[in-house]
């Protein structure tokens, strides 16, 4: 499957580099670990208006996501670890607002099946 360049839309994808373990005030773990991503990256891609029936069979029945995002790049780096600015752009440190739950990748393309998350 290939992607229509004028049907592409830019959005930016961050990578997890790593977990960390959070500390309190006086520098002990508290159990609690936290992500720290790579610097957000431009993407184009086919991002789907809505969830309809084929995505949601391409996917599985229970996986809970609202969009399908399709990338041309069957190397592409991004996979359900990854952060995405779909709505908004990370300029200013702008939380992200999508994650991947899935990732599909083919001899040829890579689809992502992504939700919308709140993060403050």
């Amino acid at each position: 499957m290939r992607c229509l360049i004028r049907n592409k839309r830019i959005f930016f994808a961050a990578l997890l580099l790593r977990t960390e373990p959070v500390r309190d005030e006086y520098g002990n773990e508290t159990g609690e670990s936290r992500n720290v991503y790579g610097e957000p990256f431009e993407v184009r891609g086919n991002i789907s208006a809505a969830r309809g029936e084929l995505s949601t069979r391409q996917f599985g029945e229970n996986e809970g996501y609202d969009r399908v995002i399709v990338l041309d790049d069957p190397n592409c780096e991004i996979d359900e670890y990854s952060v995405l600015w779909i709505d908004s752009t990370p300029d200013g440190g702008a939380p992200y607002d999508h994650i991947v739950k899935k990732a599909a990748r083919s001899l040829n393309s890579v689809s992502l099946a992504v939700a919308k998350v709140n993060v403050r």
